[in-house]
């Protein structure tokens, strides 16, 4: 079962909002399986004006937080569940991260994610980010979910 999300939606599956948000919409996402996400990039992002001011580019560790926001709807698809308040979903490691190219204004961010495993609520998933469909950034992500 492949699903589309809008941002209505995408709002559901995620606790962060605005300027931490970076998931515009879903394109796809096969519960158990895999995810493609999209951020648009636009120069009205609130990091651009100190990273860099004459020649601005996305943070790398924003991509790869972009990449565990599209992991982290892919879980509470798979899990048939939705964020709650009793609950956060962490980041607990990121190996073998790799950057290939600059984001920039204007680029739209395609994230494929992938589940690679998932035990005893831990999880485990292989990231990419695209630009034009070249690799901006890749890495493998580790999350898991935990009561607060």
């Amino acid at each position: 079962m492949s699903t589309v999300m809008d941002i209505h939606e995408v709002l559901e599956h995620l606790p962060h909002r605005y300027p931490f948000l970076l998931i515009d919409r879903v394109l796809e996402v096969v519960p158990n399986e895999r995810i493609v996400a999209l951020k648009n990039v636009t120069m009205n992002e609130p990091f651009f004006p100190g990273h860099y001011p004459h020649h601005p580019v996305m943070p790398g560790v924003l991509v790869i937080e972009a990449m565990a926001q599209a992991a982290a709807i892919l879980s509470f698809k798979t899990m048939g569940t939705l964020p709650s308040d009793d609950s956060v979903y962490y980041f607990v490691g990121i190996e073998n991260a790799r950057f290939k190219r600059p984001v920039s204004p204007g680029d739209q961010l395609i994230l494929k994610v992938s589940i690679g495993m998932n035990r005893r609520g831990m999880w485990k998933f292989n990231g990419k980010a695209e630009v034009d469909g070249q690799v901006a950034a890749e890495a493998e992500l580790i999350c898991t979910l935990r009561d607060k």
